[in-house]
């Protein structure tokens, strides 16, 4: 865990998001947190995670995402050298989490 992220104000937000409910509520919610663009911005990254998971090329994944290979970089980056935040939520959503390596 980043030491520079963990302050009395984040855990504040994190205690907010683990009260959601559900879809509905994360929708009212990151709509009024977020811009439209910052919640794309979160969304394209763990698509673009999912993408890396499953083997995807930075070409397709950019294609398909729109994401810039300097996103797709540091999604990869995580993955790899992270927290395993991604391996985590993945493997709680059942999605498939292998070590086969990425570009």
């Amino acid at each position: 865990m980043n030491k520079k992220i963990k302050t009395e104000a984040v855990d504040s937000l994190f205690d907010a998001i683990l009260c959601l409910k559900n879809r509905d509520e994360c929708y009212s919610f990151f709509e009024d947190l977020c811009t439209v663009n910052e919640l794309l911005s979160l969304s394209q990254r763990f698509e673009v995670a999912a993408m890396l998971k499953s083997h995807k090329t930075y070409l397709e994944i950019a294609e398909k995402t729109g994401a810039s290979t300097a996103t797709i970089s540091r999604v990869n980056r995580s993955l790899n050298y992270g927290n395993d935040g991604y391996e985590m939520v993945f493997g709680r959503m059942d999605m498939p989490t292998d070590s086969k390596p990425r570009e």
